[in-house]
């Protein structure tokens, strides 16, 4: 049974906090749609040592300025993105990733309609 994506109109990363079913395959593009003048977080794993997370962000809304503790590998699915990470622009096109660093400051700004994978593995080590 499939949970609707939570709406957030800021990026909350907990969001709605359920997996995607395991054993079955999916379209990951198709997991997540666009909501008009919103932020959409949908979780596909959730585990203490790390989160995949899928977003989709409509046109004029963009994620605000914030740090995480570990790496974040992010993966474009549909559309492009400017991503500023330490104050150096990074244009992502789809099938596009980048490595946010722990501790950089990031932000994206709004340039269309994308949706992206957030990957983060959390280590006791870094």
């Amino acid at each position: 049974m499939n949970k609707e994506p939570a709406i957030v109109t800021n990026m909350n990363p907990v969001a709605d906090g359920a997996e995607l079913e395991k054993a079955k395959p999916v379209i990951t593009v198709e997991i997540i749609e666009y909501v008009a003048n919103s932020v959409v977080i949908k979780t596909i794993l959730k585990k203490s040592s790390g989160t995949v997370s899928v977003i989709s962000v409509d046109t004029g809304e963009g994620i605000t300025e914030r740090t995480t503790p570990f790496d974040t590998f992010v993966q474009v699915i549909d559309g492009k993105v400017e991503l500023v990470i330490s104050n150096k622009i990074h244009l992502l096109k789809t099938g596009g990733s980048i490595i946010i660093p722990s501790q950089a400051p990031y932000h994206v700004k709004p340039d269309g309609r994308f949706k992206m994978i957030l990957t983060i593995i959390k280590s006791a080590y870094e």
